[in-house]
Order: C-alpha cells, then sequence, then structure tokens
C-alpha cells in the first residue's frame, strides 16, 4: 500500500484498493492478518549508549588527558589540592559531556511520544477504540475535534474538518480538508485530503483509510531522519582540542628543555626533575576548562534572564560563530496571530474611522462579525479559529462587537464551512426580514455575486477588476477572505440557493504580522555580518511579502521553492545560495539539505524550528534553536538552546552574548599563556645567562595557582566591547591563536620573563640576599599589571575604566595581600622560603611590573592604529 499515491485516487478507488468499506470497515480476522504482516504502528527509538560509554568518550578528549596527566605530576611533586583541583575539573566536565549526550537521545522518544495511544475505527461494522499500536493499512478510521491522528490516512468522509499540521509542515493555519482526488506531483503540504500521523483535529469531523503505519508514515520518515542527523562539534570544542595538543608537545619539549639544561649547569637531578614536573603543572593550563565552563554558565544565565534557554552549554559560544541564520516565519519572525491588514469595500475604498459612516461599510462589519463562530472566553479573550478571531477583532476595532448585533440579527440557519464550496454562509432574522452573509476565497464568492453593494442602489459588479484586485493583495502575502449578502424573503427549500444572486460587500485581506522588533534584529544581522534567511511551509508569496518587510529580502526576491530544491543539482544550489534568502513549501529533507549546503560553503549555520518537520536540521545544524511556545517537545530535545518568547531579537542578543564569551575567552587565554610563557623564559633563560635557578618548585605551583585562579575567572565578567555586532562572524575554522594572540603571548612572555629576570640579575649581582623573593614576587605583579591591561584587545584601560569590572579589580586586590602574605607574615616564611623586603625592595618589583603594563597598553595603541594584526594569523 505504500507505493501508491494515494491523494491522487478517487475516494471509490481507496477504499477498494484499501479492501475496505464506509459502513464495515475491515474485518477483524483481516486487520490481525495485517498487524502480524506489517507490525505495529510505533516509530522506532534509537539504540542508546550506555553511561559509561558516554563517559569513556568524554575522558578520551586531547585536553581531558592532558588535565589527568597534570593530576598525576601535581601528585608526585606533593601537591594534593591541585590533584583534587584537576580531577574534580575533569569529572564535572566529562558529566557535563554525558548529561548533554542523553539529552539528544530524548529528541527520538519524544518523537515516538506524538502518537497517538488510541484510536477509534470501524471494524466488522463495529465501532470501537483500539490502541494506535494496532491500526493497520486499511482501518477505517473515524476523526473529531481535539483528537490527534493515530496514522497516515487518506481521508473519504469529512464535515467542516480542519487539522493544525504546523507540526510536521510548517503551515501556521489550519487546513481545511477535502476528499477529491489531487495531482500525483502534490507535496506532502498541500496534500489536503490525506491527514498524517502526529498532526492535531481542530475543528469538524472525517473519516479516513490508513495508508501508512509506523516508520512509514511522514512522522516516521522524519524519524529516520532524526537517526541519520548526526551532530556536529562546536568551534569552542574543535579550537579546545586543537590547543590542548599543541600545548601538550610544547609542555614535553619545555620541561625536557629546563631538566636538560640544569643538569649541563651541574644542578642536582632529583631537584631539576622535581623543577620539571613542576614547570609541567604550571604550563598545563589546567584552570582553561573551568574557566571556560563557568563563562559559558554565566553566558547561559544572561539568556535565560533574556529568554533563551540553554541546553547545552558549548551552544553558548557556538552563537558568536553564527554566519547564517535560517529562521522560520510563523511566531519568529511574525506574531503567530492572524490581524486584518486591510479591509476595503465593494467600491475599492478602505473601511476605517473615516468611511466607518457609510451603510456599505455597516453591512461589510455586519458581515465579519455575525458569519464568524469565534468567541469569547470568560476572560474577555476572544477564542477560536484564528482567521474568524482575526475578523471579529478588526470588527470590534471599529465599534462593531457581536454582543451588539447578534441581538438584532439572530442566526437562524447556516451553510457550513466546506473545504469543497469554499465558502460559509449565515442566516440571519431583522426587523426588515432575512438577510444572508457570505464569506470565502473570492474565487468562490465572487462566481455567485450578481451586483455590488453602494449607499444607495446595488451598482454593477467588474468580477476582472475586483479578482485583479484580490491577486494583488493576494501578492503582499495576505490571505484574502471575499464577504457577500442577500435579502430574502423566506428560507428557500434547498438552503444551498442562498448563495445565489448574491451582492458582493468587500474584501478583507488578513496576515500574521511581523514582530515590531525583527527589522532591527535583521538590520543588527546584516551589521554584524550574519546572513538571515527565511526556511518556512508557507506559500512563496506569504514568505517573500514577510521577508520584504523585516528586511530579509526585496519585494521582488527570488523564493526557491522545496520541490525545486529537491531536483536542483548540488552545484546549481550553491550557487543560489548566493542569492537566495527566501524557501518556502520545505519538507524535512529539504531543510536538511540546505543546512548541509550552507555547511559546505563555510557557512556556520543556526537554524531555527518549533514543529517536528524541524527536528532533523535542529539536530543538523551548527546550532539548533527551537521555540518555547508554540514548539513540539521534538524540537526542543533536539535542539541546543530554546526560545522562550519565540522571538527572532532574542537569537541577535545571544548571537551578541556568544560573541562576549568568545572574546572573553580568548582573553583569559591570552592572560594565562602569557602569565606561562613568562614562567617557562624565566626558569629557561636564567641558566643561559649565568644565574641561578630562579625559582624552588613551591614558587612555581603558587604562581601558577594564584594567578591563574580568581583573575582568570574574573575575566569571565568583562563586558562586551562597543563594536562586538559591528564585525563580521570568526570564520569557524579561525585559531584560537588569530589576530595576534600567539605574537602577544611570546613578546608579552618574553616582556614578563625580562622584568623579572631583571630584577634577579640586578639583586644576585649586588649582592642583596633577598633575591629570589624578590624574583617571585616580580613575576606576581607582572601577571597582575598584564591581567588589568589586557581587558580589551585594542581600547586602553582608562577608556574602558579601571572599576567596569570589579570582579577582576578584587581578585587583584586579592592576588596582592596573598602574595604580601607570603612576603610579611612570617609564619608562612617557612612554606615559601620568603624573606621580608624593605619598602625599596618592594618598589623595585611593583616598578618592574608596570613595565608590563605600559607594554601591552603600547601595543593596543600600535593596534588601534592599523600597525599590528591587521590579518588574521
Amino acid at each position: 500500500m505504500t507505493a501508491t499515491s494515494w491523494h491522487a485516487l478517487p475516494t471509490e478507488e481507496v477504499l477498494a484498493r484499501a479492501g475496505t468499506s464506509l459502513e464495515e470497515g475491515l474485518a477483524p480476522e483481516e486487520a490481525e492478518r495485517r498487524l502480524a504482516a506489517e507490525g505495529p504502528n510505533l516509530i522506532a527509538r534509537g539504540r542508546r549508549r550506555g553511561w559509561w560509554a558516554m563517559l569513556g568518550s568524554q575522558l578520551g578528549d586531547a585536553m581531558v588527558l592532558l588535565l589527568i596527566a597534570a593530576a598525576i605530576l601535581s601528585a608526585v611533586v606533593g601537591e594534593p589540592a591541585d590533584t583534587i583541583a584537576i580531577i574534580v575539573i575533569v569529572l564535572v566536565n566529562a558529566a557535563l559531556g554525558v548529561v548533554q549526550e542523553y539529552r539528544a537521545g530524548r529528541a527520538l522518544e519524544a518523537l515516538s511520544q506524538m502518537a497517538a495511544p488510541s484510536a477509534q475505527v470501524r471494524r466488522g461494522s463495529v465501532v470501537e477504540r483500539i490502541p494506535a499500536a494496532a491500526l493497520v493499512p486499511g482501518d477505517l478510521v473515524l476523526l473529531e475535534a481535539g483528537n490527534v491522528v493515530p496514522a497516515d490516512l487518506r481521508l473519504v468522509r469529512v464535515a467542516r474538518l480542519g487539522v493544525d499540521e504546523a507540526a510536521l509542515t510548517g503551515e501556521s493555519m489550519p487546513v481545511d480538508k477535502l476528499v477529491s482526488p489531487l495531482a500525483p506531483d502534490v507535496p506532502v503540504a498541500d496534500r489536503r485530503n490525506m491527514a498524517h500521523q502526529g498532526t492535531t483535529v481542530t475543528t469538524g469531523r472525517g473519516a479516513g483509510v490508513v495508508t501508512a503505519t509506523g516508520m512509514r508514515t511522514e512522522l516516521g520518515r522524519i524519524a529516520a531522519l532524526l537517526h541519520g542527523a548526526e551532530e556536529v562539534q562546536t568551534p569552542l570544542q574543535r579550537r579546545l582540542a586543537a590547543f590542548a595538543r599543541r600545548i601538550a608537545l610544547a609542555v614535553i619539549v619545555i620541561c625536557a628543555l629546563v631538566f636538560g639544561l640544569g643538569i649541563l649547569r651541574g644542578e642536582q637531578p632529583v631537584r631539576m626533575f622535581m623543577t620539571a614536573l613542576s614547570l609541567a603543572v604550571a604550563a598545563v593550563p589546567e584552570a582553561l576548562p573551568a574557566v571556560v565552563t563557568l563563562a559559558l554558565a554565566f553566558g547561559a544565565r544572561i539568556l535565560a534572564r533574556n529568554r533563551a534557554l540553554v541546553r547545552r552549554l558549548p551552544a553558548v559560544e557556538t552563537l558568536g560563530s553564527v554566519t547564517c541564520i535560517c529562521a522560520d516565519k510563523t511566531g519568529t519572525l511574525t506574531e503567530n496571530r492572524m490581524r486584518v491588514e486591510r479591509l476595503c469595500g465593494s467600491g475599492g475604498v478602505a473601511i476605517d474611522e473615516a468611511t466607518l459612516a457609510s451603510p456599505v461599510a455597516g453591512r461589510l462589519l455586519d458581515a465579519l462579525t455575525l458569519n464568524n463562530d469565534a468567541w469569547i472566553s470568560p476572560s474577555g479573550v476572544v477564542l477560536g479559529d484564528p482567521t474568524e478571531v482575526a475578523l471579529s477583532e478588526a470588527a470590534a476595532a471599529l465599534g462593531v462587537t457581536r454582543a451588539m448585533r447578534e441581538p438584532l440579527l439572530p442566526r437562524v440557519a447556516e451553510l457550513p464551512f466546506a473545504a469543497e464550496r469554499g465558502r460559509m454562509t449565515t442566516l440571519h432574522r431583522g426587523e426588515e426580514g432575512l438577510v444572508a452573509f457570505t464569506k470565502g476565497a473570492p474565487e468562490r464568492v465572487l462566481p455567485h455575486c450578481v451586483d455590488r453593494a453602494t449607499d444607495d442602489d446595488p451598482a454593477p459588479l467588474d468580477r476582472a477588476a475586483v479578482l485583479a484586485s484580490a491577486r494583488q493583495m493576494a501578492s503582499q502575502g495576505l490571505r484574502v477572505l471575499a464577504f457577500a449578502m442577500r435579502r430574502l424573503d423566506a428560507i428557500p427549500g434547498e438552503l444551498e440557493q442562498v448563495e445565489d444572486s448574491l451582492t458582493f460587500l468587500g474584501l478583507a485581506g488578513l496576515l500574521d504580522p511581523p514582530r515590531a522588533e525583527a527589522p532591527d534584529a535583521v538590520a543588527t544581522c546584516r551589521a554584524a555580518g550574519i546572513r538571515v534567511m527565511m526556511i518556512t511551509g508557507d506559500h512563496p508569496d506569504t514568505a517573500r511579502a514577510i521577508a520584504a518587510r523585516v528586511g530579509i529580502a526585496g519585494p521582488e526576491a527570488p523564493v526557491l521553492t522545496g520541490a525545486e530544491l529537491r531536483h536542483m543539482p548540488a552545484d546549481v544550489l550553491a550557487s543560489r545560495l548566493a542569492e537566495v534568502r527566501v524557501f518556502a513549501r520545505v519538507a524535512p529533507e529539504d531543510k536538511i539539505r540546505l543546512v548541509r549546503a550552507l555547511q559546505a560553503r563555510g557557512d556556520f549555520v543556526a537554524m531555527t524550528g518549533d514543529g517536528v518537520n524541524d527536528a532533523p536540521a535542529l539536530r543538523r545544524a551548527d546550532i539548533g534553536v527551537a521555540m518555547g511556545q508554540g514548539g513540539t517537545d521534538v524540537a526542543r530535545e533536539a535542539s541546543a538552546m530554546v526560545l522562550l518568547d519565540d522571538n527572532f531579537a532574542t537569537i541577535v542578543r545571544a548571537v551578541r552574548e556568544g560573541r562576549r564569551i568568545y572574546d572573553n575567552i580568548r582573553r583569559f587565554a591570552r592572560y594565562v599563556l602569557t602569565g606561562n610563557s613568562g614562567e617557562i623564559w624565566v626558569l629557561l633563560l636564567a641558566p643561559l645567562i649565568g644565574l641561578p635557578m630562579p625559582l624552588l618548585p613551591i614558587h612555581i605551583l603558587w604562581v601558577n595557582l594564584l594567578t591563574d585562579g580568581l583573575p582568570g575567572l574574573a575575566l569571565t565578567a568583562e563586558r562586551a566591547e562597543r563594536d562586538v555586532m559591528r564585525r563580521p562572524p570568526r570564520p569557524p575554522g579561525e585559531s584560537l591563536f588569530a589576530h595576534g594572540l600567539w605574537q602577544h603571548v611570546v613578546w608579552a612572555g618574553l616582556l614578563i620573563g625580562g622584568v623579572t629576570l631583571g630584577v634577579q640579575a640586578w639583586a644576585w649581582t649586588t649582592g642583596d640576599a633577598h633575591w629570589q623573593s624578590m624574583t617571585f614576587t616580580t613575576l606576581t605583579l607582572a601577571q597582575m599589571a598584564h591581567v588589568m591591561a589586557i581587558r580589551s584587545e585594542r581600547e586602553s584601560l582608562f577608556t574602558q575604566g579601571v572599576f567596569s569590572n570589579r570582579a577582576l579589580v578584587g581578585a587583584v586586590a586579592l592576588t596582592f595581600a596573598l602574595q604580601m602574605a607570603t612576603l610579611y607574615f612570617a609564619p608562612l616564611h617557612a612554606i615559601f622560603r620568603t624573606d621580608t623586603l624593605t619598602a625599596g625592595e618592594l618598589a623595585i618589583a611593583i616598578g618592574a611590573a608596570v613595565l608590563v603594563f605600559v607594554g601591552v597598553e603600547v601595543e593596543k595603541w600600535m593596534v588601534r592604529r592599523g600597525w599590528l594584526y591587521r590579518k588574521s594569523s
């Protein structure tokens, strides 16, 4: 049965091929036979790895292995506190990774739970409720409002049946269903004689023949795509992995050099071995994962306050690399509610407060209000079909409500809307007799009109002109309805005759309007070098109109449909992506193909979505962003971030936060690597210039713990720079060391090492007995001077404001106090092998440290003038 184009067959042939009938349904024995042959109507769940396997993959990361080695070295040199701290960092990061993988697996579980638990079927002439899992192809399923469709059905009977398919197709409005056959090549979103598993019946009743169950349904096809949509590593994960490999190699080489040079100078092998091990612990930036995690967590907290919930911490930084945002239209760029955008009378005159007094306007507003099934809840909210709610609100805004008019013109009969007719008619009795109001698509209403209303007698109707006006409104993305009326003496024997000889009243154009903040958010993306693309299941004209209003594309911009995309060669698609910004009528596999094509071009893609159909693309995108208000559980579980307000502007704020966080991670890397570099230069160069080993292992470990601790963590609170959203996105393959970072690490590390060795050389040659304490203090304070200077890569500290990051100022002050304690608190002298410095000796150490601050400020001055780091390195 699955190979048949069921939507293209007449009802009689559908029943014949399925071996069923409207009166009897399947025989119970035949249903059992088919269940044994086809299997249960279930969505398969993906196999999950055990927690031990997930934990093992986390512990195999290069940075983690490096940290484990550092923990072992810390234990060897007698620093159990460092060992414990590093192990805790490793386990916390591994646990986060396991939780993320576990959450990713829940997407498929959420998908399987969308299936209806039970279904009402007719078997052997008896209507019964059975578990949805027991449905088989050929079953006759009965539907009514509120039901979740339990399988893919070819509808064979409908009575004002409306189905909400937004979760599956992206169509924002409920779809009015029909039973007549359609063209074989009609896409899924336009198969109005089908009802698909997982969608919801909103109005009316119907019956349908099961054509597919389980993984053969459209929902099952999406589940298969979700199984195959692998997640991709974030840029931060790739950068940190490369960073760890380089650091590991550098640490091995440097430690071997220090050990070898010490032995050549005649130092004791045991002492040199301990020094080399201490240097290895100091050189490994074991605080980096903790700082990264803290920066991401801090950013996630800020985003949560801005209505964005982060489900995977790396996603916070990932946003900063985004080069292309593929945004869903409904609810993200728009308000997700219909509104009457244009209302005009039969003569084409707009109906507003200025023209409200005319009789034509009054009759048109009566039609909007009375030919309408929307109702007001006890709380005063208008409820019902979104279109009818919008019509009621438009009439109320002009002073006409149902509560006002219905007592004067109560409804006495109606012809309910049917998809085949495309019209709805209601009859009302008033003081002047019977009046009928009709609404529907212009092409379904105008052929039944004989004239048009005026303020006096009816006038001739120019149908071609009205249809042209309706087409012009539709080209602007409006959903157009026509209204007509007729006066009668009595209700005719056949009610359908009411719709003959109608008088045309006017047109209403409805639209799901763009969010007020969407145009500014799109403009901000453009300034930040981020392309915005609209990918929707809606009609191309609607998509183009909204895209033009929010600034994504021009009013004449090309729109690529899913059908065109499906048959487009990869090279042609790649070239079209350079110009096309709007994609309409897309299917789930189309979205995945688009994401992959953009990634192949080098784009870093954020995909938004709310429906089941979006889940595979959300998983495949570099960052998936689901809707929290109107989204499905499936979309949320497949995403990395959830928008609690379903607002595109929130994504832009999140991108800004992601850029700030990455900048802060670079600040920490710049700070800690330069400090470690300075320590290495001190230990490496001292023997080469004839100086004794400047530091003891305890000094190295103390400097490492003190300087990499609170000051490094405080850098995560640094504010975003003023141009953060006026610069292009970082290339996804860009190194953490780009834009002058590695050059800074080398020269600033040499500067720190140089001033430290300069103080040592001066004190040693002048016979100062406190030379080692002076060297130790200079190295610590030089790093404090450095951290204050590198708060920005371009701006001077005095432009930023010294106290604009109070956490960092406090951390520097505390670090200074702790260093002073090792010098001036006698009980610590024995532990740190230090001496009390005189005021003059301390002034020399502080003065040397200030030279580092001055040097970095000069570097930034040169950067601002374009003399340094103009190109990515």
